[in-house]
């Protein structure tokens, strides 16, 4: 946002008898909702993009929290997944979190990811743009939901242990229910 336009709103806040703090955030907001798995972007205020989006699963979270973006891609490969590649990223954790673009658009709506936030690679696309021409600094990035469900990446170990041994229990209690139900 140029310093005109933010003097101009300034100027209608104060006109309006709002204090610069009570007004919505002049810039782009994106919301990533893990539990709805959808990502909402607003420019200034108004609404402009709900899309589906894939987030961390089980023992992947993508955190919750507020962020600002720090570095944008245009065409990046994964060097800790197999080169995969991560179209228009825009990365927001030092650890390597981004939004970006994903080809797997069937699993987007449910959590599929490593801890990114996968969109279609045309949305991933005008994000990208939108906050080109926005900026970084003007960008906020809201990730909420709790794990909706999900079990934590403190937890993820045990979960894969016991998603081995659950086929093995149940033909165990299969058979054991074949017996009981035979006498």
């Amino acid at each position: 946002m140029s310093p005109i336009a933010f003097a101009r709103m300034a100027l209608v806040a104060v006109f309006v008898g709002l204090s610069p703090g009570s007004m919505a955030f002049a810039g782009l907001d994106i919301h990533i909702n893990k539990i709805t798995q959808r990502m909402t972007v607003t420019v200034d205020g108004v609404k402009r993009h709900t899309w589906k989006v894939s987030t961390g699963k089980i023992g992947y979270s993508t955190p919750s929290g507020n962020y600002r973006p720090f570095r944008m891609e245009k065409t990046h490969f994964s060097k800790e997944w197999d080169d995969a590649p991560m179209p228009h990223s825009i990365f927001f954790t030092y650890r390597g979190h981004a939004i970006h673009g994903s080809n797997q658009t069937r699993r987007l709506g449910r959590p599929a990811s490593h801890g990114c936030v996968r969109l279609s690679p045309r949305n991933a696309a005008r994000l990208y743009t939108l906050v080109n021409r926005e900026g970084m600094g003007n960008t906020r990035i809201t990730i909420s939901g709790g794990g909706g469900g999900r079990i934590s990446s403190e937890l993820a170990p045990i979960s894969r242990e016991v998603k081995k041994i659950v086929p093995q229990v149940k033909r165990q209690f299969g058979d054991w229910l074949k017996e009981t139900r035979g006498r």
